[in-house]
């Protein structure tokens, strides 16, 4: 459901032109090359308009998760997008790291990503600890690792509202 002054904000969003991208796999199996989420989030971006400006391939690590966090806030992407290391493994860190570090917290995102995971997963979408953020002026988006959690959270949150996301973080 729309409102006008969504609409609003959407048509001031996308008169800002292409949103700058980065992609975070977290995960401690996959390499570049069988990253199927990114390669599936970069040919997204690319299709919709925008621009992909940073790729990061981390193991779930605290420090390397913090590490590339700093590194991308401080470049020149909008929206970071995490994915891997939202379960609760003692192996998943990715949401201790970025829940200590959001400067504000977006709990629609975890909350209607939960409730769409349930659609598909059922009771197990209580086990995910997918959250959003700002931090440093971006927004950083944390999605689970399985390819049938990215390409929700990119079809039926992140696309939808992409450039509203980082037209609202940067006015």
């Amino acid at each position: 459901m729309s409102t006008p002054t969504s609409e609003a904000h959407r048509e001031k969003a996308a008169a800002r032109g292409p949103v700058r991208v980065a992609i975070i796999t977290v995960s401690d199996s996959r390499t570049p090359e069988t990253d199927t989420n990114a390669a599936y989030l970069r040919d997204q971006i690319q299709a919709a308009g925008h621009m992909l400006t940073g790729y990061r391939l981390v193991r779930d690590e605290p420090e390397q998760i913090t590490a590339v966090l700093n590194e991308l806030a401080a470049g020149e992407a909008q929206i970071l997008l995490f994915n891997g290391g939202t379960g609760i493994s003692p192996r998943d860190t990715t949401y201790d790291v970025l829940s200590r570090a959001l400067d504000k917290v977006l709990p629609g995102f975890g909350e209607l990503f939960r409730m769409l995971s349930w659609e598909q997963v059922g009771a197990a979408a209580m086990l995910s600890r997918s959250t959003a953020g700002v931090y440093r002026g971006r927004v950083v988006v944390s999605m689970p690792g399985s390819p049938a959690a990215v390409r929700l959270a990119w079809e039926k949150l992140l696309a939808p509202e992409l450039e509203h996301l980082a037209w609202e973080v940067a006015r």
